[in-house]
């Protein structure tokens, strides 16, 4: 299994490295061998479950006086699997978690498995063969397929199989003004591990004046239910969950205020309720209350849509004190998500701060 090193990586960098990593829902073993690696040399315990969940547990302060504190940010992306190769050559394909076919045509793409990769290109009919319908609408993905070069079916078994997965294959840059804003794939929710990963290495090299058993979860299959967070919180029983993540936002012209959700480099956005989960106002109010206290930026998610995680969590066992903290991200769930370093680094703080206060 290949993994990637990023034990001297972080901020940017470590992003960049984890998004770049193929992991689409139901193959996420790549991502996983990288963050089991580095996770463990902070962790006093870790484990990684029959789901190919990783959990690693951090204990600071008075063991008598412990609560559990579960903080999770999941390892899948959005992605494809291929359903049949046909007698050209050519792949067809489901979408494993929510695509919108306009944002496949034409994009490259790695074809393969845990052990092996190749490329490809997502095709669609070619404009001068379009009736004129057709080009006023997007492809259904039905209507796309993918190119690996094979010039017929027996050459194209020879590297890829039925079952197998694709993902985006994008490059990750930094631009704007101020080269805080950064573009790729597999944001959701491949900063939220960063996050955690660098929230382990604070506390390893800081400390935490906090009575509590803090988890670390780095879950998989949140793109097509959150299976694997249902299976980590019922093993864990959390008294409190934090929930890392990006949000889709519309912060573009035109757009009412309420369909902008969020707005890039205004700080981590804090949920009041989604379509899966009512979370704790208590931990709404004390994420605020630090934001004034600590002159960390957040916002509120001002649009009531999706889900993640947290809507398993929260009402697993005998119910959980849930908060989702999410990156604001344009273009979710695309070869090229955009999101704010700076939402990033509010959202690190604030997660420091309130392991310090819950």
């Amino acid at each position: 299994m290949s993994r990637v090193d990023i034990s001297n990586l972080c901020g940017l960098e470590l992003i960049r490295a984890l998004s770049l990593i193929f992991g689409p829902t139901g193959c996420e073993d790549r991502v996983a061998d990288t963050l089991f690696a580095e996770a463990e040399k902070y962790a006093d315990k870790i484990v990684r479950d029959r789901m190919g969940n990783i959990i690693a547990r951090v204990s600071t302060g008075n063991a008598e006086a412990r609560k559990k504190v579960m903080l999770s940010a999941h390892m899948d992306e959005v992605g494809f699997m291929i359903e049949q190769i046909k007698g050209d050559g050519m792949l067809t394909f489901a979408c494993v978690g929510g695509i919108d076919s306009s944002v496949m045509a034409g994009r490259k793409i790695f074809v393969g498995n845990e052990r092996e990769l190749i490329s490809g290109v997502v095709c669609s009919k070619a404009i001068h063969h379009k009736s004129r319908s057709e080009r006023d609408s997007a492809p259904d993905s039905e209507k796309l397929y993918i190119d690996i070069g094979a010039k017929d079916r027996e050459e194209a078994e020879k590297y890829v199989s039925v079952g197998d997965f694709a993902t985006f294959d994008s490059e990750l840059f930094s631009f704007g003004a101020d080269g805080k804003s950064i573009k790729g794939k597999a944001l959701d929710d491949r900063m939220g591990c960063a996050l955690l990963i660098e929230l382990m290495r604070r506390i390893k090299k800081e400390g935490l004046s906090a009575d509590l058993d803090i988890y670390f979860c780095f879950t998989v299959r949140e793109e097509i239910g959150y299976s694997g967070a249902e299976a980590v919180a019922e093993r864990i029983r959390p008294d409190i969950a934090l929930v890392f993540e990006s949000t889709a936002v519309g912060d573009i012209a035109d757009a009412p205020a309420n369909k902008r959700v969020a707005d890039l480099s205004h700080g981590a956005v804090i949920s009041v309720a989604d379509r899966g989960t009512i979370y704790d106002k208590g931990l709404i109010d004390l994420a605020f209350a630090i934001s004034a206290e600590r002159e960390i930026p957040l916002q509120v998610k001002r649009y009531l849509s999706g889900g993640n995680d947290a809507s398993h969590i929260h009402k697993s066992g005998i119910g959980v004190r849930t908060l989702a903290i999410s990156v604001p991200t344009r273009y979710l769930h695309s070869a090229a998500c955009v999101a704010h370093l700076d939402d990033y680094e509010s959202s690190c703080k604030i997660a420091y701060e309130l392991l310090l206060r819950v």
